[in-house]
């Protein structure tokens, strides 16, 4: 019980109240969450037995214990402490929306700028908080200075609404796009590599790199392939929407110029929150979608200018960051493969079970695909829910045909027992 009592604390769950915050005590402890995060470390093994440590993360969501929910990727739930959070917040606003959103609330956006650039491992003056991937991008995508008849190269693995934007600024502007169809899954990092450089050329102004595919899981050795368009001048834009507060890296490791991602994903912060990141150097390059009075300044700031937004979902982004910290990125990474390879390795010795992500540890992750011989992915899908409640997501985009399986920190074993039991009965039929 001591344990377990340490355990609770080192997640601050008691210092969340029900009730309102003063908006002084606000400011003051926004302004100490730097103090504060020194304190949360994951909790040492021979406190709590590994089984006890999953238990109580499972118990801080509030999963339905009806559906089983492997749709994670898609989006994730958010921890209790999370959700009171956004709660509390949400309160504090509706008394007097534009005093506590634009005179409180909005002056502790620079704090947490520095947790997330905290958790980034970059400046926070190179973060800008934002509602998700697409958002991020597109201000990349649309600011980036272009001219007709330069190329950018993309995967036809991307993801949609990225694919859309380039679209749209090739119709409009005349820039070309250079099209790579990855063969996944691939177990070859120079494979995947090589795909992108045959694609450079002297004409290549920017790569779109997607650090792990929506579709299968596929990890995409972001950091090689930026190596290699740095060397000939060319700009990198990455797309890290399922890979941020997943995988355990600090984004300037990934070698981009500009990196995307949504925090509603794997972070688990409230829905509609995201991150751009811009190097320090290149944020002057950028013209924002909806421009502040400097739009062509150094500052990250001037990506913000949104109008009305939802204070309450960006300030509970800091209340995430903590039950990140609290469990610790290694260790969550590491449950994620767990959860991934319980699953799934038991999954490939089954007769007619096609695998669509590679089973190397290197590539593994939470994300994975799945097929059966013969059966349609809508119908897998639609059997998994109907005959066993199970939330999933088929996919049929280019090249890659079959079903997305994606668990999170709370997910349970006999759920994923489940799972098995379903695959196992619809190859035996």
């Amino acid at each position: 019980m001591t344990g377990r009592r340490e355990f609770v604390k080192s997640f601050g769950l008691l210092a969340v109240s029900s009730q309102l915050f003063n908006p002084k005590e606000l400011i003051a402890a926004s302004a100490n969450d730097e103090q504060s995060n020194k304190t949360i470390t994951a909790l040492p093994k021979e406190n709590l037995s590994d089984k006890d440590f999953w238990a109580f993360i499972q118990q801080s969501y509030t999963a339905s214990p009806n559906i089983i929910n492997l749709n994670n990727g898609g989006c994730s739930p958010q921890p209790k402490i999370v959700q009171e959070a956004f709660e509390n917040y949400n309160r504090m606003c509706n008394e007097a929306p534009s005093y506590y959103m634009w005179r409180i609330l909005d002056q502790g956006r620079d704090s947490l700028r520095m947790k997330l650039a905290d958790l980034a491992g970059c400046s926070p003056d190179e973060v800008s908080i934002c509602r998700n991937t697409t958002e991020a991008l597109d201000n990349i995508i649309f600011g980036l200075k272009l001219n007709k008849g330069d190329e950018v190269v993309l995967t036809k693995q991307d993801y949609p609404n990225v694919i859309n934007a380039w679209k749209f600024r090739e119709k409009r502007d005349g820039i070309i796009i250079k099209w790579v169809n990855l063969d996944v899954p691939t177990d070859s990092e120079d494979v995947l590599v090589s795909r992108y450089e045959e694609a450079f050329n002297s004409r290549t102004k920017a790569v779109n790199i997607t650090h792990i595919i929506n579709w299968n899981g596929q990890i995409v050795p972001a950091a090689k392939i930026a190596e290699k368009a740095h060397a000939r001048g060319i700009e990198v834009i990455i797309d890290a929407a399922h890979s941020f507060a997943h995988l355990d890296y600090k984004i300037p490791n990934l070698g981009g110029d500009y990196v995307g991602t949504s925090l509603h994903k794997w972070l688990s912060a409230p829905f509609g929150t995201g991150l751009l990141y811009i190097k320090k150097d290149k944020i002057r390059n950028i013209t924002p979608l909806m421009p502040n009075a400097e739009p062509e300044s150094g500052d990250i700031r001037k990506f913000e200018s949104l109008g009305t937004r939802s204070f309450p979902a960006e300030m509970a982004i800091g209340t995430a960051i903590d039950f990140q910290l609290g469990i610790g990125s290694a260790r969550k990474y590491e449950r994620l493969k767990f959860l991934r390879n319980y699953w799934y390795e038991q999954a490939a010795k089954l007769p007619r079970v096609q695998l669509n992500t590679s089973l190397k540890p290197e590539f593994a992750n939470a994300l994975s695909n799945f097929g059966i011989e013969g059966m349609k992915s809508a119908d897998i899908a639609n059997i998994l829910f109907d005959k066993y409640r199970i939330h999933s997501v088929s996919i049929d985009w280019e090249n890659i045909h079959g079903v997305r399986i994606t668990p999170h920190v709370y997910t349970k074993l006999n759920d994923l027992d489940r799972l098995l039991t379903a695959i196992n009965d619809m190859v035996k039929k």
